[in-house]
């Protein structure tokens, strides 16, 4: 079996459909969480996670939309934040806020978490990556850096799919990941998607410049 990987779509609706288009060879997807955040879309990507029934956790922006908790936010993080509670209904906000911190999938050989298997909100980057962060899945799914990497080891394969809305490891294509559950391996995607309509859409919505400009260099 393939499994589309997504991870940190942060409201952009343009890149995820490009994800999504591109990934027609996956039969089922999983998502490490923060649908939302940053960008001008975060109805709109809630709607198609929830629509093709996306299995998902919940990322810190998640949790901060839906709770009101603060975690460290800039003032770009803070206005993604607040447009996304203006912009989601009360049933969308309630999706977020039931969101776990953590799914097993697929027989329980997939583990999917946002940060670290055991802080949530926890930057693990890809010189943390071991073995030692596998329980007893074969496939352990972190997010929250935003860097796309890999590491496959005897006990199993740790990974980040890099993030589907806002990359920031200098490619600014969009990024995501398919595993194939069969022979256990990761393809690691990059897509192309309309920056400049997601850049425009920033400028109108009222959202700092500083949103649109970084996903031109992937930072």
């Amino acid at each position: 079996m393939k499994v589309g990987v997504l991870s940190d779509i942060h409201s952009n609706e343009v890149a995820l459909e490009a994800v999504l288009a591109d990934a027609d060879d996956a039969e089922a997807f999983v998502c490490a969480g923060d649908v939302v955040g940053y960008n001008p879309w975060p109805a709109e990507c809630v709607a198609v996670v929830r629509e093709r029934g996306i299995p998902t956790v919940m990322g810190n922006h998640d949790r901060a939309v839906a709770t009101g908790t603060a975690f460290r936010f800039n003032s770009m993080a803070k206005a993604g934040v607040e447009h996304a509670r203006q912009r989601l209904s009360e049933d969308q906000r309630g999706w977020l806020a039931a969101l776990p911190d953590e799914r097993r999938e697929f027989d329980g050989r997939v583990k999917v978490v946002h940060g670290h298997p055991n802080d949530p909100d926890h930057y693990t980057h890809p010189e943390e990556f071991s073995a030692d962060l596998l329980g007893d899945e074969d496939v352990l799914i972190l997010g929250h850096t935003h860097v796309q990497h890999h590491e496959v080891y005897d006990e199993g394969i740790v990974m980040n799919p890099g993030s589907v809305g806002q990359p920031r490891d200098g490619d600014p294509r969009a990024a995501y990941a398919v595993l194939d559950l069969d022979d256990l391996t990761v393809e690691q995607r990059r897509v192309e998607y309309d920056v400049e309509e997601v850049q425009e859409a920033v400028e109108e919505v009222g959202l700092p410049s500083r949103i649109a400009s970084r996903l031109s260099d992937g930072r």
